[in-house]
């Protein structure tokens, strides 16, 4: 698997129903939002991104969505060991309304989220094969207890001469991950899009970068802006078409 997710979105219900109604993103709303979530942040726009490109963004930038009744930003910062210890304002920001933490990294195969309500953290879970469970706070949610059931195992072929370890999970953590992101956010990277799931190449998101003040050097903090410039038309691919054929990716 080659996924990886910084993700956060708030929505006033379920979030699935919501993107299927949804609208272009307007821009100013967005910005708004921006300064709302990074507020002391130098925020400079960039190009626009499908949301297939950008669920893991350079590190610097933010790709963020603002429509009336759900808002979504993909940035690395979310991507954190414990979702329950998300910056207090973000959560604050969630009050009235549903608050989904996603965060993936296949390169050491870590998952994490998190769900608050109105503010109030009903579930975080952060697993990953090597550290076993990182965070594990509120109730299983439904979709998760086929796994901890052991109906998805893990199938491993043990290498010559070598002991098979026990393994501390029933399941890997990104067959869960994939399983959150498809019902918590109504989306999939690995699979073909369902009937109740969005393609994320049709959802559209702006991007900016968001510099710290009090962060590095100005200098080095404008050269990892050229460098994401650069690199964001070589960072596109093409995609399987419904019918199989590719399909030349759409660039802002």
């Amino acid at each position: 698997m080659g996924t990886k997710t910084g993700l956060l979105i708030y929505a006033d219900g379920e979030v699935p129903g919501l993107l299927r109604g949804a609208k272009a993103a307007d821009l100013p709303r967005t910005s708004e939002m921006m300064r709302r979530l990074y507020p002391g942040s130098e925020i400079e726009r960039l190009g626009g991104s499908p949301l297939a490109y950008c669920l893991y963004p350079p590190e610097g930038a933010a790709y963020a969505a603002s429509r009336p009744g759900v808002e979504m930003v993909c940035d690395q910062r979310v991507m954190i060991d414990f979702p329950s210890r998300l910056p207090e304002h973000l959560v604050a920001a969630s009050v009235g309304r549903r608050l989904v933490l996603h965060a993936m990294h296949s390169i050491v195969d870590w998952f994490a989220f998190a769900v608050w309500e109105d503010g109030r953290l009903v579930r975080s879970l952060s697993l990953s094969p090597d550290c076993g469970v990182i965070e594990d706070i509120g109730e299983p949610l439904p979709f998760e207890l086929p796994y901890w059931a052991g109906d998805h195992p893990v199938d491993v072929v043990p290498r010559p001469n070598e002991d098979e370890e026990p393994r501390p999970l029933p399941f890997h953590p990104l067959d869960l991950g994939e399983e959150a992101l498809r019902t918590l956010c109504g989306l999939v990277q690995e699979d073909r899009p369902g009937p109740d799931a969005f393609d994320p190449y049709d959802i559209d998101l702006h991007g900016f970068f968001v510099r710290d003040p009090h962060g590095p050097d100005p200098a080095g903090e404008e050269a990892k802006l050229r460098k994401i410039r650069e690199n964001m038309r070589s960072s596109y691919s093409h995609r399987l078409g419904p019918d199989s054929s590719l399909i030349e990716p759409d660039v802002p």
